[in-house]
């Protein structure tokens, strides 16, 4: 790359974007992944509550949610969807967290799903860190999302 001056210098390469996506039950999970990616060097980016969860240490997943007490602050949870639509199309890649919940092994909510949705719509891959729920009526719906899952192996994800 030439500059105005005619020295060459070098571009730097820009580093792969992740947008963790999961169930605010997994927000713990969310930080420690998130950790462990950066150290693997991705740039990474989590949902806004997990951010919050993270600086505070308050994981108490209710206290968040405030929405089932009072349906006036919907409003907050269309804000945090939407914030998080956007940070699904900046990164490059989106990694869905699908852990054990309600005995569901697997779980992949609604919430999840639209994320993943606006990831296959704009062109990002999708990985998922475990083996999908077996008795999911969207079933048909993720698989053909094309998801690459991962077993538990975060090294399987692509540069």
């Amino acid at each position: 790359m030439k500059t105005g001056n005619n020295k060459t210098t070098v571009k730097s390469r820009k580093k792969h974007t992740i947008t963790i996506c999961s169930s605010a039950s997994f927000y713990p999970q969310v930080v420690a992944i998130e950790k462990e990616l950066k150290r693997m060097g991705f740039n990474v980016l989590i949902p806004l509550t997990a951010h919050k969860m993270k600086k505070t240490g308050d994981f108490n997943v209710e206290r968040y949610k405030t929405w089932f007490a009072d349906a006036n602050t919907y409003a907050r949870k269309t804000f945090l969807t939407k914030h998080h639509f956007h940070k699904v199309v900046k990164g490059d890649s989106v990694l869905v967290l699908n852990y054990e919940k309600n005995g569901k092994q697997g779980y992949i909510g609604g919430a999840v799903l639209s994320e993943m949705a606006i990831a296959l719509h704009f062109g990002k891959k999708i990985y998922v860190l475990n083996p999908l729920q077996e008795d999911i009526g969207y079933k048909e719906e993720l698989l053909g999302m094309m998801p690459v899952i991962l077993n538990g192996n975060l090294n399987l994800i692509k540069k």
